[in-house]
């Protein structure tokens, strides 16, 4: 078809694919007002619905943030903050302050120390050279802490335009539903005040006469498994409620499957705990290291699974990567699984993951 645009947001509209920019269905083409879905279902159910980016593309679409004097809300997702804390960051938001928002805190056992949590977050941002104004742990799902989260925007900001950010898959929309209910009010809609005439896939919703909260797409973060997995494994890696860690004592020479996505060897070591926290209804089996090889090439996708058939059609080969834990308790984090803790005294480890993505080492969080 002819470029058309949306216009509401400016985006080039398509036809094609749900989950990209600019997708309308072809009969909306029609309409005097063609609105690309994202918009439509802002103006006219209050509702904003995830879209996604490339890094790349998404990179070309900020100088709008790095040239304005608005606040950036960073929002996170606890259970994979290395998948989805922006590593780059510093070049989208360049002098523009910064909330760091960390989501799906109910997630997370009680037993958390959430001055730890809090500290070790801003130490992250840190390293990737951003530095946070604030930090605040929320559940976008359950409405925690999203109330006081909004007066701190709204004090943080001073009139300016508040832009919203992140990786897909951490709850961007549900949280942007929930500031918009907080600010609206329930049963009202926000058609009245609709904005159109953005630019570039962003959504402006108005906060004042001359303010607005805006609405950018989901990066894609390639490393995170949450790519390479069918719908249906994606509900069963993802938690929806409190993680219960679950714990086995190792000897070296053991393995633990996580599912079929994911496979750690106890190489070296100490007999020793391993406590894994994952979703409650992803399965982890325990074999000897001699076995897990055939183990893995006869069972995959049935008693090691996820994945599904859909799955293994598009999940990378897998990579080993080996290490040596340092004295203290670290966490072992699979991007978009979750992780392992473990007491160490000098452990080795060798840990099997498609090849796209990172594992990452952490000093315990618990």
């Amino acid at each position: 078809m002819d470029e058309l645009i949306c216009q509401g947001c400016g985006v080039t509209l398509q036809t094609t694919d749900k989950n990209k920019a600019g997708y309308t269905p072809a009969s909306a083409l029609e309409r005097e007002i063609v609105l690309c879905q994202r918009c439509f279902r802002l103006k006219h159910y209050n509702e904003s619905q995830e879209v996604s980016v490339s890094d790349d593309d998404f990179l070309q679409m900020v100088s709008s943030i790095r040239n304005a004097n608005g606040l950036v809300v960073h929002l996170i997702d606890l259970f994979d903050v290395e998948g989805s804390l922006l590593k780059n960051l510093h070049r989208i938001v360049g002098n523009s302050p910064v909330v760091l928002v960390a989501n799906k805190v109910d997630l997370l056992p009680k037993s958390i120390n959430v001055y730890k949590l809090e500290k070790w977050l801003r130490s992250s941002a840190k390293n990737v050279g951003v530095r946070v104004k604030d930090v605040f742990l929320i559940s976008a799902k359950k409405g925690h802490g999203v109330v006081e989260l909004a007066q701190a925007i709204e004090n943080e900001r001073n009139t300016e335009d508040v832009y919203i950010v992140g990786t897909t898959n951490v709850g961007k929309s549900t949280f942007i539903n929930r500031l918009i209910k907080h600010s609206t009010g329930e049963g009202d809609v926000i058609t009245t005040s609709y904005f159109p005439g953005t630019t570039l896939g962003f959504i402006e919703i108005p906060l004042d006469e001359t303010s607005v909260l805006i609405d950018t797409p989901g990066i894609v973060n390639k490393q995170q498994l949450v790519h390479y997995v069918s719908d249906k494994d994606l509900k069963i890696i993802t938690p929806d409620k409190e993680i219960k860690p679950r714990v086995y004592q190792l000897n070296p020479e053991q393995t633990l499957f996580i599912g079929g996505l994911a496979r750690v060897d106890f190489i070296k070591g100490e007999r020793q705990s391993f406590v894994c926290y994952f979703a409650n209804d992803l399965a982890i089996h325990r074999t000897k290291l001699e076995k897990a090889e055939a183990l893995f090439e006869e069972h995959l996708g049935g008693l090691l699974s996820p994945p599904d058939a859909e799955t293994l059609a598009i999940l990378p080969e897998f990579k080993s990567h080996d290490y040596r834990l340092p004295e203290e308790k670290t966490d072992i984090v699979l991007p978009g699984l979750g992780w392992i803790s473990v007491p160490s005294t000098g452990a080795s480890v060798r840990v099997h993951i498609p090849e796209e993505a990172t594992v990452t080492l952490r000093q315990s969080l618990l």
